[in-house]
């Protein structure tokens, strides 16, 4: 599991598939209301504030993304602070959850050469697939449905080795990205780019 802060009241946590497994939880869980599910939470919430410093008590929001076999990406917004006169017990977080699940793959890359080093391991496991975006000095690599299931569990190996899961949605970084190749990506970035 690792968090990140997104700002002074956000923060996000990916959570692997083996971060569930260990817990016993798997993707359905997550939409249920059970103790397991709950002391995740707790446990989210206490390596926050361990690693960033940031607490919560009262409303919070969670927004729940599950991707396809990468596990899910977990994230929190604390709401106002209750006043000292208000009626809540320290411990008690009052929850609104949304929940999104994406067919998509969709990675970002802080630097260029690591999505062509990403490219050039996927040579042998995708042909003619991808489309990359840029973003807030970022790019992002979107996969439809161009990937083959025997490879999807070392496709995402490898993009997590360069890269990391994002929230992101495609129509987003259509929006207000730029699209810097709109199909066959992989093989561009090693035509191109690829020694």
């Amino acid at each position: 599991m690792r968090v990140e802060r997104l700002g002074r009241d956000k923060v996000r946590f990916y959570l692997s598939m083996d971060d569930l497994l260990d817990r016993g939880i798997n993707k359905e869980d997550m939409w249920r209301d059970i103790p397991k599910v709950h002391e995740l939470f707790n446990d989210m919430m206490e390596q926050a504030y361990q690693e960033l410093g940031f607490e919560i008590a009262g409303p919070v929001a969670v927004e729940v993304f599950a991707l396809p076999t990468q596990g899910m990406v977990v994230v929190v917004t604390r709401g106002r602070t209750p006043e000292p006169e208000d009626d809540l017990d320290d411990d008690m977080y009052e929850l609104e959850v949304t929940l999104e699940e994406s067919e998509q793959i969709i990675f970002r890359f802080s630097d260029f050469e690591d999505l062509v080093q990403a490219a050039i391991r996927l040579r042998s496991l995708i042909r003619g697939g991808g489309k990359v975006y840029a973003y807030q000095n970022q790019y992002f690599l979107v996969f439809d449905e161009e990937i083959q299931t025997d490879y999807l569990q070392a496709v995402i190996a490898i993009l997590t080795e360069f890269g990391e899961p994002s929230t992101l949605t495609e129509h987003m970084l259509a929006e207000y990205g730029k699209a810097v190749m709109t199909n066959h990506a992989i093989d561009q970035l090693i035509r191109y780019f690829g020694q």
